[in-house]
């Protein structure tokens, strides 16, 4: 098998998972040693698991990691407010002096406990968002993890192009669903006002129709999106276009190019 059947075949992504069987793991092992290309494509794969699960991840301290688990656990949060003592008659102008000073005292302790509730309250908005963005984190992971693990998935590397020769990317592509996903981890981000567009191609004769627009790539931290499904693709390509999209591609911006292997 040659080294880029070999890389096109999906075994690697199994490998860093440790899905392999044991005559999988030593070819794998074997052609890692022979070729740097094999070597090079697994710490690839492993920097962008890697990257699905930490790197774009938003940043929780220990603090608030605490506070969220005794929210879960304790389900407590309820600030406890002290009865206010009864004040009896006092006599004479005495009396009144010490009338007032509790009255203001009392004022102050309400205040107080005002500002309690409230920081309370903006805790637990807080707290609740953090909660919220750790589990849209998992659910990322998960999906693109599924992705990357499913065998019905054709993996269609995208080698770099004359404007971009070291970019790169990939395409999962299931026949089954004809769902598509892209790897865009090895594609550079994007100029202010231009986005990357994916397209679907026939060969013969040439025909590219767009399947989708890789948008908010700064704010994709994975760089793994979901695209249109298509049918019939013979190649899929990247190009670099105007925010919006365009009908046709640019081919003097064509970053990524790459075959389905048949």
């Amino acid at each position: 098998m040659e080294v880029n059947e070999f890389i096109a075949s999906g075994i690697l992504e199994l490998f860093v998972f440790g899905i392999t069987t044991q005559a999988e793991h030593d070819e794998v092992i074997r052609m890692s040693a022979q070729h740097k290309e094999v070597k090079d494509e697994i710490l690839s794969i492993e920097k962008a698991v890697i990257s699905l699960s930490y790197s774009m991840s938003p940043y929780l301290s220990a603090e608030n990691y605490d506070r969220i688990r005794k929210q879960l656990l304790d389900k407590h949060g309820v600030v406890e407010m002290k009865p206010s003592s009864n004040i009896g008659a006092y006599i004479g102008w005495a009396a009144a002096i010490l009338l007032m000073i509790g009255i203001g005292f009392q004022y102050t302790q309400l205040n107080d406990t005002k500002n309690q509730v409230t920081t309370v309250q903006t805790e637990k908005v807080k707290l609740q968002d953090d909660f919220n963005k750790l589990n849209l984190q998992q659910k990322n992971t998960e999906t693109v993890l599924a992705v990357v693990r499913d065998e019905n998935n054709i993996v269609v590397p995208l080698g770099g192009q004359a404007v971009a020769p070291d970019a790169k990317a990939k395409i999962y592509w299931n026949k089954n669903t004809q769902a598509v996903y892209v790897d865009a981890s090895g594609l550079p981000e994007p100029p202010e006002g231009k986005v990357y567009q994916i397209w679907s191609l026939t060969l013969n004769p040439l025909t590219p129709t767009s399947i989708g627009l890789l948008d908010n790539f700064t704010a994709n931290n994975t760089k793994v999106f979901a695209v249109q499904s298509t049918t019939g693709a013979q190649a899929f390509g990247i190009t670099l276009e105007p925010a919006g999209g365009s009908a046709t591609p640019t081919m003097e911006q064509l970053y990524t190019l790459g075959a389905v292997k048949a």
